[in-house]
């Protein structure tokens, strides 16, 4: 069994390389390009690494900060329970900390990754709350080109008319790289992905 690193980043453009200062000291890298909303066993690497977790090939996961496994406390926390449940060690680097002291869950460990988890969480929905505010002034302008209100679109209509977005979903592209490269945005191609 070895010790590995779990790498996420946002977005396709955004270099790993702050993450990867370290990269030697691990037999694997798991490095996935998408948004911390979208959950470990959804990502492409996430599923890989639980994958091997499951498999007994993991002893012990290394992160850069706990908000590269989500920005939702409650799959960080499920993640962690996870990984304990398999007797995985999780080591947050940027604390300094392991999820197992002698094969046992770390109290403290738990309650620190509460807290910083629920700090990414309200991130997110501070995030979430700021694009709200500029639609609304860019409805206010007369500048906002979303979709008309009231419009309903039925499931079929939404995949046929986003039919390169299920193209690259199906051949595993991530959701932001699908964004990227059928010209649409983030929000499109996670409700493609849910509809799928």
């Amino acid at each position: 069994m070895d010790t590995v690193k779990y790498v996420r980043t946002s977005m396709v453009s955004q270099n790993t390389e702050r993450q990867e200062t370290n990269s030697s000291k691990f037999k694997k890298l798991y490095i996935d390009k998408c948004s911390g909303s979208i959950k470990l066993a959804d990502r492409p690497q996430g599923k890989k690494l639980i994958s091997d977790v499951e498999n007994n090939l993991v002893k012990v996961v290394h992160l850069q900060s706990i908000d590269r496994l989500g920005r939702d406390i409650i799959d960080i926390l499920t993640t962690v329970k996870f990984l304990n449940k398999h007797s995985v060690n999780l080591f947050v680097e940027n604390i300094g900390m392991y999820s197992l002291v002698n094969d046992k869950p770390n109290p403290s460990f738990s309650m620190v990754i509460s807290v910083l988890g629920n700090v990414a969480e309200m991130e997110r929905n501070n995030m979430l709350e700021r694009q709200q505010q500029g639609i609304l002034i860019a409805k206010a302008k007369g500048t906002y080109r979303g979709r008309l209100s009231g419009t309903t679109m039925t499931k079929e209509d939404i995949l046929t008319k986003y039919d390169k977005v299920v193209k690259e979903l199906a051949a595993g592209e991530s959701l932001r790289r699908a964004a990227a490269l059928c010209g649409c945005s983030l929000g499109t191609v996670q409700k493609v992905k849910q509809l799928m």
